[in-house]
């Protein structure tokens, strides 16, 4: 892994107008969205990371951190970022919500045009931002998501989470016809014009918050696309367990009867 200095992060941050790099014309600015527990080990390189990547083709752009209780020492890590990247903000909470509150409470507190959701371990890398929000552009598409299952995808992670990502692809396409391949990889960019108005409708914290959100969107009219994701295993450890998946599963017919039951997710 290559590591970002702070002096260096500067000199790109402040040079990016002079040394020829390609900005891209959002005519707007972009949130980019990055839950985080318990990664002290991790969190403040990768917010050095992310921001000098952001600085090389955005101009105005800001990094919501939201720490979802942390136990160890992730928000005084996010804290001594802050003082180095004054376009990184701390969000959070004292208590562990999940992954799928954090993502909300980012995006609620977002002033951008334009959000992202990056993972704070940079498995998916934010320089494929680049390349979605120019999708999003070219396009007018309202969200673009990163996709494992993508044959142009490059993954280096493990074979159970592959197998585990697949059978959950094929149930979800059983039940909610999205249209997309993979809507559990956790690289997204959205149109804050598409996913403000149903963030408060989103119910699910954990990791089937995803699949309620695309299908919040999807059925406000929102038009979704995706593109190939490069995945890097960085982990040492398996995060992911069985009590997870469970609770997943379940959380995923729950959105299913608020779909098609309760149309709760429909304009009235």
């Amino acid at each position: 892994m290559s590591y970002v200095t702070v002096d260096g992060l500067c000199s790109i941050i402040k040079q990016n107008g002079e040394v020829g790099l390609v900005m891209l014309d959002l005519k707007g600015k972009l949130s980019v969205v990055m839950p985080a527990y318990n990664e002290e080990k991790l969190i403040y390189q990768n917010i050095l990371e992310t921001v000098e990547t952001l600085s090389r083709f955005v101009s105005d752009f800001e990094v919501i951190v939201v720490n979802d209780g942390s136990k160890d020492r992730t928000k005084a890590e996010v804290q001594r970022a802050m003082k180095v990247c004054p376009q990184v903000r701390l969000s959070g909470s004292d208590k562990n919500h999940g992954k799928g509150a954090a993502i909300l409470l980012g995006v609620t507190e977002a002033k951008g045009d334009f959000i992202a959701f990056v993972d704070a371990d940079l498995e998916l890398h934010p320089r494929q931002l680049e390349k979605y929000l120019s999708h999003m552009l070219d396009t007018g598409c309202d969200i673009v998501i990163g996709s494992k299952l993508d044959p142009e995808s490059e993954l280096e992670y493990p074979f159970v989470r592959r197998v585990i990502s697949y059978c959950y692809y094929i149930m979800l396409n059983t039940m909610f016809h999205l249209h997309v391949r993979d809507t559990q990889t956790g690289l997204k960019v959205f149109r804050a014009s598409a996913i403000k108005p149903v963030a408060h409708l989103i119910r699910t914290s954990g990791f089937a918050y995803d699949i309620e959100l695309l299908t919040a969107c999807s059925r406000r009219g929102a038009t979704i696309e995706s593109l190939p994701v490069q995945v890097v295993y960085v982990r040492d450890s398996r995060r992911i367990h069985f009590s997870d998946c469970w609770r997943a599963f379940k959380d995923t017919w729950a959105i299913f009867n608020r779909v098609y039951v309760k149309h709760y997710y429909d304009e009235h």
